[in-house]
């Protein structure tokens, strides 16, 4: 049962990754990413209270999924891991990452390239192999190889590091932490397929 239940939860990531992968690409209208606390969750409809203190109501598929985020720590960050990194330039041009997202090896590729993100005011996201660490007192610094050429990136000791567990849809109670993607429809309403929900007191980061 246990087996059935992580292969549930790699599999999950990969399908989260293909959506970051998705979202990427310039031929796709921009995604609305909504991260806040779950106000209540009544049929398909999720509302969300949002970071900024909005009330946000996302219509969800049929068949919406759900996926946990859960701790995972800075040594699970090693060579020839697949990983998603926000971060923020430095004036040196290197990047301080400000979250990892360390994928199941069945994500591997998802998203992969460097580009703009809307964590923080000019934050980048990188989703990327690991291609070489060097150890510092205040956090590694890693060289990250995608298909688009390559990044180094400052990994504070403090910063959160995230991966994919299982997830359940009963995980979505009021005070839940979620990070959702969604789309804007031509009406003004948001609707998902996926919502990424925080487990054991975890905030997803990204």
């Amino acid at each position: 049962m246990r087996t059935s239940i992580l292969s549930r939860a790699v599999l999950a990531g990969a399908v989260f990754g293909t959506v970051i992968a998705t979202e990427a690409s310039a031929q796709m209208a921009p995604p609305v990413r909504v991260r806040g606390t779950v106000e209540s969750m009544q049929g398909q409809d999720l509302m969300v209270k949002s970071r900024d203190g909005k009330d946000v109501k996302i219509k969800l598929a049929p068949d919406y999924a759900v996926t946990g985020v859960v701790k995972a720590n800075l040594s699970d960050i090693t060579v020839g891991k697949f990983v998603g990194i926000a971060s923020m330039p430095q004036s040196d041009g290197m990047l301080k990452a400000v979250e990892v997202l360390v994928f199941p090896e069945a994500a591997r590729g998802s998203g992969e390239g460097h580009y703009a993100w809307d964590l923080a005011p000019g934050s980048m996201m990188t989703n990327a192999t690991v291609a070489s660490e060097v150890a510092s007192v205040n956090g590694p610094t890693l060289t990250l190889k995608h298909k688009g050429g390559s990044n180094n990136v400052i990994v504070p000791k403090d910063v959160p590091v995230v991966t994919f567990g299982p997830g359940e849809k009963t995980l979505l109670v009021p005070g839940a932490h979620v990070f959702v993607s969604t789309m804007k429809q031509a009406d003004g309403s948001l609707t998902a397929s996926r919502v990424l929900v925080g487990r054991d007191g975890v905030t997803p980061p990204m």
